[in-house]
């Protein structure tokens, strides 16, 4: 309908004056309210929450539109920038990286980010994303360059950390703060993949090595210390047996003295006896 009328108020300002006699009054206070209200609806710019809108005025910056309803003056104005402040995700691809021990590996991560100045970042890069995205790649290479291949499964904290350090030097003149980089995936070529599975298998067979020669260590330790507790338990029976046997033989030999001692009192008093009965004077 707005269409229609326009383009009726188009043609009436074509015709010639006849023709403008011809033209009835209300056909053209329809093209007008149409022309005017097509008018209201392209000079009506609405910026949602969490977004903001640039604009220029002939060709240069002119203002920034927040969130609402605002009225723009067409023709000689238009949208340079529509964006939003919200924190945006981007996905960084898998990217070509080798470790300071020149060790191939593919590498990926996810960036976080918010654009806190839109103006900035319309004008003072040219393509935003482009650059953020080589931005990262660079700094992810040069940080896989400085650790070994082991050291990238074990270090990603400190890795995360340095990339949003370098990575924000040069974003805030964008406008843009990155809040957070995260390396996701690190896929190391298929060949140092097998390399480090026969790695991890020699590994693994020396450490089972080792245990069955701790154990055979033990255990010949534990034989041995039973073998010289057996000597020992059998050194202390010999030793009780030849003092028991000491002690018969001397409790024996104490016996025999203490008889032959008897014998030879009993004895000695019997001659005494019979020398007496000897003597003369005897009543015998």
């Amino acid at each position: 309908m707005v269409a229609r009328s326009l383009q009726a108020l188009l043609l009436l300002l074509a015709a010639p004056a006849a023709v403008h006699a011809a033209i009835d009054p209300l056909s053209i206070g329809g093209a007008c309210c149409g022309a005017a209200a097509l008018t209201a609806a392209a000079s009506l710019k609405i910026v949602t929450t969490g977004n903001t809108c640039l604009i220029e005025r002939m060709g240069r910056f002119h203002r920034q539109l927040n969130p609402g309803w605002h009225w723009t003056i067409p023709i000689l104005e238009a949208t340079s920038m529509y964006g939003t402040v919200r924190e945006q995700v981007m996905d960084v691809p898998p990217q070509q990286c080798y470790t300071r021990d020149n060790a191939p590996v593919q590498a990926d991560a996810v960036i976080y980010l918010r654009v806190f100045e839109m103006q900035a970042a319309r004008y003072n890069v040219a393509d935003l994303q482009t650059a953020i995205m080589n931005l990262v790649l660079t700094q992810l290479r040069e940080e896989m360059g400085k650790l070994t291949l082991d050291e990238t499964f074990s270090s990603r904290d400190r890795m995360n950390r340095n990339l949003l350090e370098d990575v924000n030097l040069a974003t805030r003149a964008w406008g843009v703060e990155v809040t957070r980089v995260e390396v996701r995936d690190i896929e190391p070529s298929p060949d140092i993949v097998k390399a480090m599975e026969l790695q991890m298998s020699a590994e693994r067979q020396k450490r089972a090595t080792v245990l069955d020669s701790e154990a055979s260590a033990i255990q010949s330790i534990n034989d041995a210390n039973a073998k010289a507790t057996s000597l020992r338990a059998q050194a202390e029976a010999e030793k009780d047996a030849v003092v028991l046997a000491a002690e018969a033989t001397a409790r024996k030999m104490d016996i025999e003295a203490g008889g032959l001692a008897r014998s030879l009192t009993a004895v000695a008093e019997g001659d005494a006896s019979g020398r007496s009965l000897m003597l003369p004077g005897n009543p015998e």
